[in-house]
């Protein structure tokens, strides 16, 4: 049993390790979880449960859990589902959010504590925030959200705008009714006007929730074409008298032909990580990569054809080095939607290098193979 080394290693000084202001989803009772970080999950949560509960978690992603409230001390036995990307708290949520008045803006802080997940609410740590239904004054920030265009945000083969979900949440979502948000959460879909700013044409789109982030779809496409967007491009949006307004300003370009070079000269490893536990977990081997580093540092010196297969399979053959060994391994990158997955040999490559949650994989792609490296 390994439970002895995960502690010693996800050991956190901070008596509360996980900390997060909670979202709009976080306080939804008509769909009820708390939605938790996998990093933050799977470095203090997981390294707790014993191997038989971590197995239980993997093969039917889901496990029950004892669960506490430190502030007035009742129990709960709730459920950790996960998610891929992130991890929920399900069960008895919704009676808690409901209990204790929970709203968006509340911090909660969790850790593990004697074969138990231990949460705080405390009042004292209410952020000072409007009601949902009134927003009475505009951000400070005239575009709240903003991104640079990666290459899934630009293929018209497969045409949708990934959004994060508290960027969502917090500029477009709390501007709606309850009605509008509901039926959102019931539908996991809604019709919705956009307008794009530079050129004030209008269009009825959809927004998608994906959990942890959302798609606008519907005509963005057309909006590709159109505007001629491409990868490094700055889209900015924001949610104005009942539309979504979006710009993507000429002056904010960045000269896709130049990313590569500015890339290799700023940083020789363009992508890093800290192993968490699903990356060295020998009976499920996959290393988790995030889909905009793989898509801005990897994808980008691909083809359009392999770029295409991707897309259509999601999954496809890639040459991976050991840059540290020198070996050579055939692997397949699989698309996951906010994240790809490197598969195939990695159960060979933990146990030969003897990888463990901590430590630093990084990763860049160079002469047709994917290269990675693990420094002692």
């Amino acid at each position: 049993m390994k439970r002895s080394r995960y502690r010693n290693v996800v050991h956190a000084h901070d008596e509360w390790p996980i900390r997060k202001s909670l979202t709009l989803s976080d306080v939804d009772i008509t769909h009820p979880f708390l939605t938790l970080p996998r990093q933050s999950v799977e470095n203090y949560i997981l390294g707790h449960l014993t191997q038989l509960e971590r197995d239980h978690l993997m093969n039917r992603e889901q496990v029950a859990i004892n669960v506490q409230d430190d502030d007035t001390g009742d129990l709960y036995l709730m459920k950790l589902k996960w998610r891929g990307s992130y991890y929920n708290l399900i069960g008895k949520w919704g009676k808690i959010v409901r209990s204790k008045g929970l709203d968006v803006g509340k911090e909660i802080k969790i850790r593990w504590f004697d074969e138990c997940l231990h949460f705080s609410v405390p009042q004292r740590q209410v952020l000072s925030v409007p009601p949902l239904q009134v927003i009475p004054t505009m951000h400070n920030d005239h575009w709240p959200i903003r991104k640079v265009l990666t290459l899934s945000d630009v293929d018209t083969n497969h045409p949708f705008l990934p959004l994060a979900r508290k960027s969502v949440e917090d500029h477009i979502l709390a501007h709606w009714t309850p009605q509008q948000r509901e039926l959102l959460r019931n539908e996991e879909q809604v019709n919705l006007n956009a307008r794009d700013v530079d050129t004030n044409d209008l269009y009825v789109m959809k927004l998608r929730w994906r959990g942890n982030y959302y798609n606008l779809i519907g005509k963005w496409g057309k909006i590709i074409r159109g505007k001629g967007l491409g990868v490094g491009k700055e889209i900015k949006i924001r949610w104005a008298n009942g539309c979504l307004l979006f710009s993507v300003p000429y002056d904010h370009e960045v000269v896709p032909s130049t990313i590569p070079t500015m890339q290799r000269q700023q940083e020789q490893w363009p992508i890093r990580k800290a192993l968490t536990l699903s990356d060295v977990d020998t009976n499920h081997p996959f290393l988790t990569l995030p889909g905009k580093l793989v898509e801005d540092h990897i994808l980008l010196y691909w083809g359009s054809q392999a770029r295409e297969q991707l897309r259509n399979d999601l999954q496809i053959n890639v040459n991976v080095r050991d840059y540290d060994k020198g070996d050579s391994f055939l692997m397949k990158l699989k698309c996951r939607g906010s994240y790809y997955n490197l598969i195939g040999k990695w159960g060979q490559i933990i146990r030969g290098k003897g990888l463990q949650v901590g430590q630093e994989i990084r990763v860049r792609w160079d002469n047709g193979y994917l290269v990675f490296s693990v420094p002692e």
